[in-house]
């Protein structure tokens, strides 16, 4: 690195999302502050990474929330998760400066993190960002749900809810390459639009509609072979109702609970028992080992023109906690990020 790009680096602001107070139930922007901190300086081994884009997950509710099932991050920590970033500058052999690598690191413009916890990204093929969503961990949470826990079998129906998401979106689309019909649930006629026009589902149906049942009913005459869980509450007590025999449900969040504690009541539960229905909850973190097998497929589909993909992009460090905000809400369809540079 030269000395005029380290003191223009080193000049440079590095401002940070912090965790301003512990939300209890919704997070609003009250919730987060933004400070400027200095570029930190790479020890030996170490590279000083530009951050260029941020994955927005629903799973950071539950960790700013301080839920136990994830390592909590605690008012005055900055917030942390996914990112794609480049390397500055290098004191680890295996990475130069203009690397492009995915790690898991602070929502601040420069950090410094170890070489060894890096991963190169190529971007020759395909865009950087497509490693936080159909080339990263959205694309594995999608492809072990079904695949491995719901082994859906061609002519088989498969319901995912949350279908115009960052996962739902590649479940219904592994689930057409599969051989299966594939049927959306998502919130509004836009979506729907979305999922049916753009990513190449079968049917959508809109949850907020009065006659959501039926229209969800007709969308499946044939009943429920697997259904995709993304959402929970009366979504989920729907589909319950519609599940055929020895049906899959691959319990892979619940985002309509995540802003609110209150417990439901599912009026079909007794449709487990009689209809012998599997559901399995799981995590991306099962998959990890076998990313890279993941990966060959949807490196394999995307190249094919069989895999699409919708990124919903938000600008600038100090917007990254409306951007959070605004993915809970469910706003935009696709995989939620912000770019810093």
């Amino acid at each position: 690195m030269t000395a005029a790009s380290s003191a223009t680096t080193t000049s440079a602001a590095n401002k940070q999302v912090v965790l301003a107070s512990r939300p209890t139930t919704s997070a609003t922007l009250d919730h987060f502050r933004i400070e400027t901190i200095a570029v930190p300086e790479p020890a030996d081994g170490e590279v000083l990474l530009r951050t260029i884009f941020l994955s927005v997950d629903p799973y950071l509710l539950r960790v700013i929330k301080g839920i136990q099932t994830y390592a909590p991050i605690n008012p005055g920590d900055a917030l942390f998760g996914r990112a794609i970033c480049e390397v500055v500058q290098s004191r680890h052999p295996g990475f130069a400066p203009g690397d492009s690598v995915f790690v898991y690191a602070k929502w601040q413009n420069f950090h410094v993190a170890h070489g060894d916890t890096l991963k190169k990204v190529d971007t020759s093929l395909i865009p950087a960002s497509a490693y936080l969503s159909v080339m990263g961990h959205s694309a594995l949470t999608a492809w072990g749900g079904l695949l491995d826990v719901g082994q859906p079998k061609a002519g088989e129906t498969v319901v995912v809810s949350a279908a115009a998401g960052a996962v739902g979106s590649v479940v219904g689309q592994i689930a057409r390459i599969k051989g299966c019909r594939a049927v959306g649930i998502a919130g509004g006629q836009a979506k729907c639009d979305h999922v049916v026009n753009f990513l190449g589902f079968d049917a959508c149906v809109d949850y907020r509609s009065p006659t959501f049942a039926a229209d969800l009913r007709a969308a499946v005459p044939g009943g429920i072979d697997v259904y995709f869980e993304n959402v929970g509450g009366v979504v989920f007590d729907t589909v319950l109702s519609m599940l055929n025999h020895s049906a899959r449900a691959p319990l892979c969040g619940l985002v309509s609970h995540y802003n609110h504690d209150e417990p439901i009541t599912l009026h079909h539960w007794g449709q487990m028992l009689t209809q012998l229905v599997r559901i399995q909850a799981f995590r991306v973190s099962d998959y990890l080992p076998r990313m890279d097998e993941a990966m060959l497929d949807m490196k394999r589909w995307y190249l094919e023109g069989r895999l699409k993909y919708h990124e919903s992009v938000t600008h600038g460090i100090e917007n990254a906690p409306a951007a959070f905000v605004d993915m809970l809400s469910g706003a935009t369809p696709g995989k939620k990020l912000v770019k810093l540079a």
